[in-house]
């Protein structure tokens, strides 16, 4: 669907050496370190934990939003990173 998609908008492409660029340098790098980091971490986290860790990303990426692009918060917003984070929160710190 995405290649059709595609297709269809290619007549009104307009690229830029600087777009390009600033695409290139924004994920690249940043997507490098992102697994850097991953990777280190992941060693030393139960397979549960991990994985309940990874449904964090898309708070981190509103918050990313917020601070890096000034985004506005919203309240549906926060509604929803709690509940992901209280999800989390309650899986890590399971006792049973």
């Amino acid at each position: 669907m995405a290649l059709v998609l595609s297709a269809v908008a290619l007549p009104q492409l307009h690229l830029s050496s600087s777009g390009v660029l600033y695409a290139v340098a924004s994920g690249a790098p940043t997507s490098g370190v992102g697994y850097a980091v991953w990777y280190r971490v992941l060693p030393t986290l139960q397979a549960t934990h991990a994985a309940t860790v990874q449904l964090s990303v898309p708070v981190i990426a509103a918050l990313g939003g917020i601070v890096l692009l000034g985004e506005a918060a919203t309240w549906p917003m926060a509604l929803s990173a709690c509940a992901i984070m209280g999800g989390i929160g309650l899986v890590i710190w399971n006792k049973a």
